[in-house]
């Protein structure tokens, strides 16, 4: 029985995956987000099987039926990758919790709320250097409620918001905008609703790590400069999904190895 349900779990992650490209592409575009898929190169409306989530790519073989361009790799790969976290959350939540525990359901919404908005900031930011509001904030007020529904201790909640705002602030405004943009400051306090006080740092510690390592590996292969802009976004994206799945991992690993 589990087996079918993470099957069914898995497509509706790629169907979600599928939503957030739309999202991505018609949020740039400033395009209404309802409404039926079409081709961006020649505009045609797609037909439905050819928006079934991952396969729809391959029979096409990466190309528009309909003028032939080449179809974004990005597509298939955000699918597949919404399809798996999906799964992987459920499977978190499954081995600490009954399926008829109310919890249960809250946490899992939740998680799949903060995973789509991680994607979606980590594809969209990347591109346009830009992270919407539209997204963020909504995402916040949801995980908020969810996290409260599921249990949560409300000073944990408000305390890792206010002190991972305090966080970007500061560097924000030591910086003088130019190290962070607000969409950063947002994401950051989304970030502490979700994982609370003080496993909001878990989340900002590794989002660094992998920001200047990343960094540091451009620079020295030419790809960008000293001073040169890198989004943020991404790797706060990244760093916050290994701490959604490793980070008491992470935590009792730190504290085995330095108490």
């Amino acid at each position: 029985m589990i087996y079918l349900f993470l099957v069914f779990i898995f497509f509706l992650g790629a169907s979600v995956g599928s939503f957030l490209n739309v999202l991505i592409y018609r949020f740039h575009q400033r395009k209404n987000i309802f409404g039926r898929s079409f081709c961006p190169h020649c505009q045609h409306q797609l037909y439905w099987f050819d928006l079934i989530p991952i396969f729809s790519f391959f029979i096409l073989r990466g190309r528009c039926r309909h003028c032939r361009q080449k179809i974004s790799w990005q597509y298939p790969l955000v699918e597949f990758i919404t399809g798996i976290l999906f799964s992987f959350s459920f499977l978190n939540l499954f081995s600490r919790f009954y399926l008829l525990d109310s919890t249960f359901y809250f946490l899992l919404f939740r998680d799949w709320i903060f995973i789509s908005v991680m994607i979606f900031v980590f594809v969209y930011d990347l591109k346009y250097m830009l992270i919407e509001d539209a997204v963020v904030i909504p995402a916040m007020v949801a995980v908020f409620f969810l996290s409260l529904l599921a249990g949560q201790s409300l000073f944990t909640i408000i305390a890792g918001a206010l002190m991972s705002w305090l966080f970007f602030w500061l560097q924000y405004y030591l910086t003088k905008k130019r190290g962070l943009g607000e969409g950063d400051l947002r994401l950051g306090i989304l970030m502490g609703i979700m994982f609370g006080w003080p496993n909001v740092l878990v989340a900002i510690f590794i989002s660094y790590i992998i920001g200047g390592f990343v960094s540091l590996v451009l620079i020295i292969v030419g790809k960008k400069k000293l001073f040169s802009e890198i989004p943020l976004g991404p790797f706060l994206a990244l760093g916050s999904l290994i701490t959604m799945f490793f980070g008491p991992m992470i935590i009792d690993f730190y504290f085995n190895l330095f108490l």
